[in-house]
């Protein structure tokens, strides 16, 4: 099947668990080709409910920081329209946006939780996010320009400033939310090591599940942004990436699977893989049910509708 892009080579993001001289900030760092599931964002009304909501699950929560771009006249960083708290995964990270300002991106934001809180953003991790912006463009993609962000973290001797370079498609061109690809900078301000370990093993971002009404027009869209095939996957379809996927399956199953409808209707994330240690660890918690070979868990109401879906 031809996709319209010229296809990312197959190239691991990350070496196997067990070797030693693997890097976190190296795990999630793509090579020249690769093509990763970076991270996933909710958007929430209240950072603090959030590290509640997301401490009580066994998950560690970085600092609130609010996100910035330089003034290109010289000036003091002007803020981008959001902030967040994430949990950072030895494999990616989940990132819980909310409203700091009534920028365009900001007002984007409020318009999105107005409808609902919960899972409206997907970010794919490459190389050179400036070169796939212009590969996007050509291939008729509606993308907005390219953007420079960045925002101060702590670090255990202080601070240090992660920095991002964003390729975004315009608000609209995938229904499901937004969804854009960026590379990193300082990976290592990102993923310090006191941040990625977690009460609840939780290790990698598995995969995000999409809802469609049209399975196979939604997979289609992902496979060609993301310049990877997708497969038949049971009732669906997946676009398997050098870490992480996107899975892509009809209401009637999505729903099943999440326990919950999200936004019937229209496309949209209903729920996260999340590769644990031990995911039978997770089943006494209130609510867990057993689906598959993975334990689903509700997302708490401060997280919006969807599910964990905690898997080996």
């Amino acid at each position: 099947m031809d996709f319209g892009l010229q296809r990312f080579s197959r190239v691991s993001c990350a070496r196997p668990w067990g070797d030693e001289e693997m890097s976190i900030s190296n795990a999630n760092s793509p090579a020249p080709g690769g093509v990763c599931l970076d991270h996933t964002g909710h958007f929430v009304p209240d950072p603090e409910a959030a590290r509640a909501a997301l401490t009580g699950m066994g998950f560690t929560v970085t600092p609130f920081s609010a996100q910035v771009v330089p003034d290109p006249e010289g000036g003091a960083p002007k803020l981008t329209g959001t902030g967040n708290v994430c949990v950072m995964l030895p494999e990616g990270y989940l990132e819980f946006l909310v409203h700091t300002a009534d920028t365009p991106i900001g007002l984007e934001f409020r318009a999105a939780l107005d409808r609902r809180a919960g899972l409206h953003l997907a970010a794919f991790g490459v190389a050179d996010a400036e070169a796939r912006h212009a590969e996007l463009a050509e291939a008729g993609f509606d993308m907005r320009p390219l953007v420079h962000f960045s925002r101060e973290v702590e670090t255990e001797g202080g601070s240090a400033t992660a920095a991002f370079t964003v390729a975004r498609l315009q608000a609209g061109a995938m229904p499901e939310g937004r969804v854009q690809i960026l590379t990193h900078h300082a990976p290592e301000a990102m993923w310090q090591p006191r941040w990625t370990a977690h009460e609840n093993a939780a290790r990698a971002l598995r995969a995000v599940v999409v809802s469609a009404p049209d399975p196979a027009e939604a997979a289609d869209r992902f496979a060609r942004f993301l310049g990877r095939p997708a497969e038949p996957f049971g009732p669906g379809f997946r676009v398997p990436l050098d870490q992480g996927a996107v899975e892509v399956l009809p209401e009637p199953e999505a729903e099943a699977l999440a326990g919950v409808a999200v936004e019937p209707g229209r496309p949209c994330f209903v729920a996260l893989r999340i590769g644990v240690a031990d995911p039978a660890a997770l089943a006494a918690r209130l609510g867990a049910e057993s689906v598959g070979e993975a334990w689903r868990l509700p997302f708490d109401p401060a997280l919006g509708r969807g599910a964990w879906l905690f898997e080996a």
